[in-house]
């Protein structure tokens, strides 16, 4: 299939957004002991949240046709995933928005609540907008639970290295976040190994002869039945050769797993990590953009059985 690079943006910044709300929300609730964070800091990263899952938003608006009606999209909520994640998007944002407001004027309580009601957002926005791609059953490279765990995974560890960075770039203690931005990120990395592993392994559901109904084995498609373009061979097909996809694979497990591992690997043992740690999320977000476009561009549609077997 063909990327769109308004998508690529929206589910590779958002999905950073949300890992780094998951990651404060655990701190101020105290899941790493002692380490706590500043009001300042966590004020700063609330502002970075939202900036992240409103850049998503706009690049969103991109691959729509008609941007001014975008608003509908929220109509079929009761059964598209698509429709709930542009209700959950506006509610994740929102839901920052209020817990900044409570680290300037609220009491320690409604802070906790705020917090918890951060992470249930993200969690919440995961499941809708991973469940845009595995619940479409007739592309089975999507349609596993995998897909909702490399979503979780790959945002977790881009969130939690922004986290860990943002604490050493302030002076704060970053060990424990560092430590925890490893571990996701290797679990990506495996998760994101069986994902493709799995869908190494499929085979093609049907065929020609089952397609128009008869028994013959040697049935050849010669003809597409039109010599023009159409809708279907521009969004259904991303035109890069087999070299170019390789490529782009090779480089999202280099630079999205491979470099920002050795990276936070490096930062653990370093006086002073800020340098290492922005490294490493530099690369990994550039790696999860490869990611992304892969993730789609792997794809085969089934129509595309028909359209590329003739040309």
């Amino acid at each position: 299939m063909r990327p769109a690079w308004s998508v690529l943006v929206l589910t590779t910044w958002l999905g950073c957004a949300q890992g780094l709300a998951v990651a404060l929300a655990l701190v101020a609730l105290g899941a790493f002991g002692g380490l706590s964070v500043a009001q300042g800091v966590a004020q700063l990263a609330l502002l970075i949240v939202l900036l992240l899952g409103a850049g998503g938003l706009v690049a969103s608006f991109l691959h729509l046709g008609r941007p001014e009606r975008a608003w509908r999209a929220a109509a079929m909520w009761r059964t598209s995933w698509l429709s709930r994640e542009v209700i959950a998007l506006p509610a994740f944002l929102g839901v920052a928005a209020l817990c900044w407001a409570a680290l300037r004027w609220g009491g320690a309580l409604s802070q906790l609540l705020a917090f918890v009601l951060l992470a249930l957002a993200a969690v919440v926005l995961w499941v809708c907008t991973a469940m845009i791609y595995a619940g479409v059953r007739f592309i089975r490279e999507w349609a596993t639970p995998w897909t909702l765990v490399n979503f979780v995974l790959m945002g977790l560890a881009s969130g939690f290295i922004l986290a860990a960075l943002l604490f050493a770039w302030q002076g704060l203690p970053a060990r424990a976040l560092v430590a925890s931005a490893l571990a996701l990120t290797l679990a990506a990395a495996l998760a994101r190994t069986a994902l493709f592993l799995r869908n190494a392994r499929l085979q093609p559901a049907g065929s020609l002869a089952t397609a128009i109904g008869v028994r013959s084995g040697a049935i050849r498609q010669i003809s597409r039945g039109f010599t023009a373009g159409s809708f279907n061979l521009h969004e259904f097909t991303h035109g890069a050769s087999a070299m170019c996809v390789a490529a782009v694979q090779l480089g999202f497990a280099v630079f999205g797993f491979g470099l920002p591992l050795a990276l936070l690997g490096a930062s653990a043992g370093a006086a002073q990590p800020t340098a290492w740690l922005l490294a490493a999320w530099l690369l990994h977000m550039a790696g999860l953009v490869l990611e992304r476009w892969w993730f789609f561009a792997q794809v085969n549609h089934p129509q595309n059985r028909y359209y590329a077997a003739a040309h």
